[in-house]
């Protein structure tokens, strides 16, 4: 066993300062996967910090064209939310298809984007919603912020503090689940937007989330279900691993964007 310094913060200045104070410091949010690969001993930090009693940290607003969700929100705040649902519906139909309950109720936002799986849903949405990462120190577009596998534009001890969202004309999600996990073997976004069409991929390729030109070229000029599946899909760039092939999961973006536009 290793010994771990838990830390709760109640100011983003206190948790700078927990940051900078350990040896080996880990934010900690949701833990759904921290506490999980510390089980495994596959990470051992000196110190956690929870940022999740900060004031401000959580809860969902809507202003001036756009949400603004705290980074310490749950998957099942956002799955239920009246104003997600009648602002971007398709955000809390992605946030319900998380998990499990227990997974709902514990992971956040903020955490699931600052660790970037390949396969989580929510970097699709907010790469093709256009939002923006507000962290203590900066703004960051989602255009800029996934830099592939488990990576992002976040600095060492930069606390993700909130995600603004504009409101898009139409959106929706499709995910082909992974059974065991629910994470998504392959999920789509899709949204039409005031800057036009954008198309997020996730579950599929080699560097994590991406987006699709061509099927932003096809639905920017016609937004059908039948736009979507004249699009040829190249398995190149495309993950392989056991659950399914670079050309399956081919298949199946094809697939999961008809479905989501015909949602729409």
């Amino acid at each position: 066993m290793y010994s771990t310094t838990y830390h709760k913060p109640a100011s983003i200045e206190d948790a700078i300062a927990a940051l900078n104070g350990g040896e080996d410091t880990k934010i900690l949010a949701g833990g759904q996967t921290l506490i999980a690969t510390m089980k495994q001993h596959l990470a051992a930090p000196s110190d956690l910090v929870d940022i999740r009693a900060i004031g401000g940290m959580s809860g969902i607003s809507a202003a001036g064209g756009a949400l603004t969700i705290g980074a310490a929100t749950t998957h099942a705040e956002v799955a239920s939310s009246a104003e997600v649902k009648s602002l971007c519906s398709a955000l809390c139909d992605l946030a319900g298809g998380i998990g499990d309950p227990a997974v709902r109720h514990q992971g956040t936002i903020g955490g699931s984007l600052a660790n970037n799986d390949p396969a989580a849903d929510y970097p699709a949405a907010i790469l093709a919603l256009g939002a923006t990462i507000k962290t203590n120190t900066r703004e960051i577009a989602a255009l800029d912020f996934f830099d592939g596998l488990f990576t992002t534009a976040l600095e060492e001890n930069e606390i993700i503090v909130s995600i603004s969202i504009p409101v898009p004309q139409k959106a929706a999600y499709a995910k082909f689940p992974q059974p065991a996990s629910r994470f998504a073997l392959v999920g789509v976004f899709v949204a039409q937007t005031d800057d036009g069409v954008r198309v997020a991929v996730t579950g599929a390729g080699e560097d994590g989330v991406y987006r699709h030109q061509g099927l932003e070229e096809a639905l920017g000029s016609n937004w059908s279900a039948s736009a979507a599946a004249g699009v040829p899909i190249s398995p190149d760039g495309l993950m392989s691993d056991l659950h399914g092939t670079a050309a399956y999961r081919a298949n199946l973006i094809g697939v999961m964007a008809k479905r989501a536009v015909a949602a729409t």
